[in-house]
């Protein structure tokens, strides 16, 4: 290499040092009285093309003085390329200035920093409003963020963390909702096009210059924006605030456009998702290079922080930062008012100050507002909202064919196969509806139709839908307010509540005692009854686990009286449980139906029953059972996308491990402060109990409502339930983390 220098370049006695570099070999060239950056290529028409291009930049770069970037050096014979063989490898050489300046990745930062550097940008970017130059303006490659959409989904299966590769799954969906559409409209030019903190220089406290142009393209001029807070606010613990120093300074000098600061939200995090992406197939190919996986966390931590952040929020901050006006949301009495006027007040809303909702990310919410809540308390998007897997699975088949079940398709197929490998044998057949409300209904006329009885024994407090049947067989319902009580042909059992009933000692005995009571309670309707029906733990009674050994001697008294045996798992069922993915395999039974909603389609309306072949053959007499969208091929897609969303992120294992672990944080609590009454439940369907006394147990309702309505105050959703109306519900999405848990149990204690 020194021969090369002295014979190229006339440059004798240089001190050389091989740099970091992607796509070149990079030198730090020392000739005592400069220093040079000696950049050596594989020979390649393109690569030449592009480097004479780039070339060309700097030569406009160089017209103004106040900034600095790098100059190219014509060798001896007066050429800025050289074009030489190493051993018999061709290679093509670029000498060019070494920049003076500490890198902003090892600089100390400050909001001044941060807006000369946004100020440096624009400038930057000004200067090459006007330049053309044909080789870049065709270029096509992976780090231009205008083709993120044609080179990023494929490598997204080299992730290896399921939950790393959704978080990017997500950021494509969504840059394909709020990008891609708008992307022709925006101002296009040529710019540098990677801004990080190791090519950006920092000398006294500012940014004077900018290295390594082998990225430049031509692109939307607001990526340049987007990359440059990318890499800038690595590692902060509130990005959104360092950001607007760089759009600040930016725009003082070449000011974005409002349509380019409203997409910035995700222009950074598809620069997140590419980074990671390329990373990820750097380390099929490099296994063993650990600074591959230290390189790439920052970028992961970012990614992960960005997702919590409502992208309104973002939105109006940049905006701030840009001088333009924040769009005004409507209040929350507007809102409700318009609501009242076309949907009765009897569909109630939660929260004495209820949330405005603009979208949702896996467990967390964002409001209109720019809010984001933490979402402890919704099991409908069982796998997480807007999971990307579940969402493309629906746009898809929309997109392909949606029809009646009166059609052979495979999707029925398919997902009621899928589906029945997670029962025992002898639950065999599936009726596919589009609620638990609608399945409960068909789970009765199933059970009334095969015993030829009427009579149903139900469980105090539960809950099985709003259907004219879900309501009379739900003393939750029937028993409540604005309720007409118990009809003739519906039993109510005691609930077995070791906690607040009659049997405490809650080793097995407790619940054999309670179902004993229940049977003799059946004696005098004997051969009466068609079906007993019981959730595994009572959501609406409180959150309230049958007592062990329950289920076991209740389904044995039923089923001597000649009915069958309902297990109600719309809310406990698909792993929710941690230790079982059906909450009946808790109490070592096997019931005649199930009856499945909430979480199958993970918000798209999906509801089923599943019972034996005996059951299924019996309602086949003559009478066709049909549901218009029950089964449909949207529905099915959806739920199986569901069930493999479930297996390849272990989400039941999740549930076990963070609900554990969740109880414990509670139990612990409980141990400070006596108002906790009681923390029960499995997996992550857990529920806390306020009283005021823990020996007479003596309900503290208004403290439950207070504690939930701070914690919406402080953007933590949970809910209240049961018969006073003193129970905290936790049933968050499946995706829930210890971190999460955290955040619930600080901000708990800090309220109490």
């Amino acid at each position: 290499m020194r021969e090369f220098l002295k014979l190229k370049y006339g440059l004798s006695n240089s001190e050389i040092q091989k740099l970091e570099g992607y796509g070149s070999e990079n030198y730090l060239i020392n000739s005592g009285s400069e220093k040079f950056i000696l950049k050596v290529y594989p020979f390649d028409k393109q690569i030449l093309d592009l480097a004479a291009a780039e070339n060309d930049l700097l030569f406009r770069l160089q017209k103004e003085k106040y900034n600095q970037f790098p100059n190219p050096i014509r060798n001896i014979n007066g050429e800025y390329l050289t074009v030489f063989y190493e051993g018999e490898t061709r290679k093509t050489a670029r000498l060019l200035t070494f920049i003076e300046g500490g890198f902003f990745a090892e600089t100390g930062h400050s909001n001044l920093l941060f807006e000369s550097f946004g100020k440096f940008l624009a400038k930057m970017d000004l200067q090459l409003s006007d330049f053309k130059n044909y080789v870049i303006e065709a270029r096509k490659f992976e780090w231009d963020l205008q083709y993120f959409q044609h080179f990023i989904p494929e490598k997204t299966k080299f992730i290896e963390n399921p939950a790393g590769r959704k978080l990017v799954e997500y950021f494509l969906m969504q840059h394909r909702e709020n990008v891609v559409p708008y992307l022709h409209s925006f101002r296009k030019q040529i710019i540098h096009n990677d801004a990080n903190d190791w090519n950006v220089l920092v000398q006294n406290g500012k940014v004077p210059g900018i290295i390594d142009f082998g990225d430049t393209c031509y692109t939307q001029l607001i990526n340049e924006l987007a990359i440059g807070i990318t890499y800038a606010i690595l590692e902060k613990d509130n990005p959104v605030e360092w950001a607007k120093a760089i759009i600040s300074g930016y725009h003082q000098i070449f000011p974005p456009e409002e349509k380019e600061i409203d997409i910035l939200y995700w222009l950074i995090a598809a620069r997140l998702c590419t980074s990671v992406c390329n990373s990820a197939l750097e380390k099929t190919k490099q296994p063993d290079n650990e600074y591959i996986s230290i390189s790439e966390k920052p970028a992961w931590n970012l990614l992960e922080k960005w997702v919590k952040i409502n992208p309104v929020f973002a939105r109006n901050e940049f905006r701030k930062a840009s001088g333009f006006i924040i769009p005004e949301e409507k209040s929350i009495e507007e809102i409700k008012s318009e609501r009242f006027q076309t949907v009765s007040p009897i569909f109630s809303v939660s929260y004495k100050n209820p949330v405005y909702m603009e979208r949702a990310a896996f467990q967390y919410m964002f409001d209109k507002y720019g809010n984001s809540y933490l979402d402890a308390y919704n099991n409908i998007p069982h796998v997480g909202h807007s999971h990307p897997k579940v969402v493309e699975a629906g746009q898809k088949q929309m997109a392909k064919l949606n029809t009646n079940t009166r059609y052979l398709y495979d999707h029925i197929n398919d997902y009621t196969a899928k589906l029945l490998q997670y029962f025992p044998k002898p639950l065999n057949k599936v009726f596919l509806v589009n609620s638990g409300s609608a399945a409960t209904d068909l789970a009765i006329r199933l059970a009334r139709n095969f015993t030829g009885k009427n009579k149903i024994a139900v469980v105090e407090h539960g809950y099985h839908g709003n259907t004219q049947t879900g309501i009379e067989i739900s003393h939750y319902k029937f028993g409540g307010k604005g309720g007409k009580g118990k009809s003739e042909n519906t039993i109510c059992l005691p609930i077995p509540d070791a906690y607040r009933g009659e049997f405490k000692i809650n080793d097995g005995n407790a619940g054999i005692s309670f179902a004993h009571k229940a049977i003799q309670q059946m004696i005098k309707p004997t051969g009466e009854i068609a079906a007993f029906i019981a959730e595994p733990i009572v959501g609406c009674g409180g959150q309230v686990p049958m007592a062990k050994g329950y289920l076991k001697e209740i389904y044995t008294g039923i089923r001597n009286q000649g009915g069958v045996c309902i297990s109600d798992e719309v809310q406990t069922g698909f792993g929710r449980l941690g230790d079982f993915f059906w909450g009946f395999e808790a109490q070592q039974v096997i019931p005649d139906i199930v009856i499945l909603g909430k979480p199958m389609g993970n918000g798209h309306p999906m509801g089923a029953v599943v019972c034996t072949d005996e059951i299924a053959e019996a309602f086949n007499n003559g009478m066709e059972f049909f549901s218009s969208f029950g089964g449909n091929p949207v529905s099915c897609a959806i739920g199986k996308a569901v069930l493999e969303v479930l297996e390849e992120e272990k989400l039941q294992q999740n549930a076990k491990s963070v609900g554990d672990y969740y109880l414990h944080e509670l139990t612990k609590l409980q141990q400070k402060h006596e108002c906790i009454g009681d923390v029960r439940g499995s997996g992550l369907f857990i529920g806390f109990e306020f009283v005021k006394n823990r020996f007479t147990l003596e309900p503290d309702t208004e403290l439950a409502q207070k504690v939930k309505n701070e914690l919406r105050n402080r953007f933590i959703l949970v809910s209240t339930d049961g018969p006073f109306d003193n129970v905290i519900k936790s049933k968050p999405p499946l995706c829930f983390t210890r971190e999460n848990v955290d955040e619930v149990i600080g901000n708990l204690g800090k309220i109490l």
